[in-house]
Parts: structure tokens; sequence; C-alpha cells
């Protein structure tokens, strides 16, 4: 992986050129103190990344590929910090430009995963593709998704909960809805129902927006179609 300030030169490289812009030794300045940048540049010439023309900068084909992770890195960081952490924006783009550093590829894509792909960063701009994008394409396998978007009788992990109320967290909590817990889909409508081991709930909405969770396998029947049937404990009414 390319040093630090390498990858800032990089990155602002590609921001610049993503507005349509050429990007001149000028434009750079604000990335590196003027030695620094110098040696940096010098480097990534050096190295195949830039090519100069005068005060013109151009990203050879390895630096667009080298730009284009840091940047992917870096909006995938933020995402992770303002949807799941619930970081503030201000905040999540600072620890972002740490945080992107430190990322492998690997890593990156499992974030961009458990995400579900997302197409954008909090601030609107996009995020390029890594492989686990095109994979997700073509192979029928889910990802992470809303609670709310399982079928009747589907099986799935929770793997996060994203919710702003502390109160709904909690409760939520002491009802078993983990990261980790095993839950399965019982009814989605007049509100949805899912079992979360010897117990039923029945949520809002709302709160079935905000449970995340990995689907797997087929949908099974539903209770009192064939197959092994189980007593449940039925919290009745309709949480909201």
């Amino acid at each position: 992986m390319p040093e630090q300030p390498i990858e800032e030169v990089l990155e602002h490289m590609w921001t610049v050129a993503e507005q349509g812009r050429e990007v001149a030794t000028e434009d750079v300045g604000s990335v590196l103190a003027p030695g620094p940048l110098e040696q940096t540049l010098r480097q990534m010439i050096g190295g195949g990344l830039v090519e100069k023309d005068g005060h013109r900068l151009t990203l050879t084909r390895t630096g667009k590929e080298l730009a284009e992770q840091v940047v992917r890195r870096h909006r995938l960081a933020e995402r992770l910090l303002t949807d799941v952490l619930d970081v503030g924006m201000a905040e999540s783009e600072s620890s972002a430009c740490r945080f992107e550093h430190c990322l492998s590829a690997e890593v990156a894509d499992s974030i961009c995963t458990l995400l579900g792909h997302p197409k954008t960063c909090p601030h609107g701009k996009p995020i390029p593709p890594g492989p686990c994008c095109l994979a997700r394409d073509t192979a029928p396998s889910p990802v992470v998704v809303p609670l709310s978007d399982l079928q009747v009788g589907q099986q799935a992990r929770v793997a996060y909960i994203l919710s702003h109320r502390n109160h709904r967290l909690d409760r939520l909590t002491s009802l078993g809805l983990l990261p980790g817990a095993m839950v399965r889909l019982e009814q989605r409508s007049p509100s949805f129902v899912i079992s979360v081991g010897e117990s039923d709930l029945a949520l809002a909405s709302s709160i079935a927006h905000e449970i995340y969770v990995r689907p797997f396998g087929r949908p099974l029947g539903s209770r009192g179609q064939a197959g092994p049937r189980r007593r449940f404990l039925r919290r009745r009414g309709r949480w909201t």
C-alpha cells in the first residue's frame, strides 16, 4: 500500500478530476506543505503514478486505480461511521480521513457488503464499486438488508440495529434482538411478526426498517403447514 502522503495526493487529484477540472500543481498545494509535497510528487512521478506537464498533473492508469481504491475506502468509512455508528457528518469526515489508510481491500469489501453495497457517500458523492459489488450483480446470495425485506418464513441473523432512539435500542436488546441473534419472519401484515428464540414479537414497520439482518436459506413453510412445530411465548400487542 502506498505511503499516506501519496494516498492523500491521489485522493485529492481524483476528487478534482471528478469535478471535470484539470489538476494543476496548486490544486494539491492544500494537501501537504511545499517541501513534503514536492518530495511526494517526485516519488509519484518516479513511481509511474502521475505525469507532469508544466503545472498540469495527470494520473496514470496505475495512479487512477490506486486513487479509486483510496476514494472507495474513504467514502465507505464515512457510510459506516454515519449509518452504523451514528457519528456526525463533520466527525465522520475527519475520522474517515484517518480510517481510509488502515483498511485493506478485503476489509473495505466486507464493510461494503455489510452496508448493502451503497452507491453514494453521506455527501451524495459516488462510491467506486468493488469486486463485491460486481459479484452481487451476478450472484443470488443476499447481503445485509432491513428485516422488512425478508419474505414470510425466511430466517436471518441480526447484523446491527440502526436507531437514534436509545430507549428503542434498550428495548430491542432486552427482547433478545442482539447482533448475532437468529430471527424468522412469521408475518408482514398488519404488523411485522418475528420469532426470536421461543418468543414472538410484533413490530411496527418503522422498527422493522431499522433492524438489519443477513438472510440465508429459502423461506420455510409458515406455521400450520406440514413440518415440526414449537411452542412460542406470544408477546401480545404491536410494539411501536
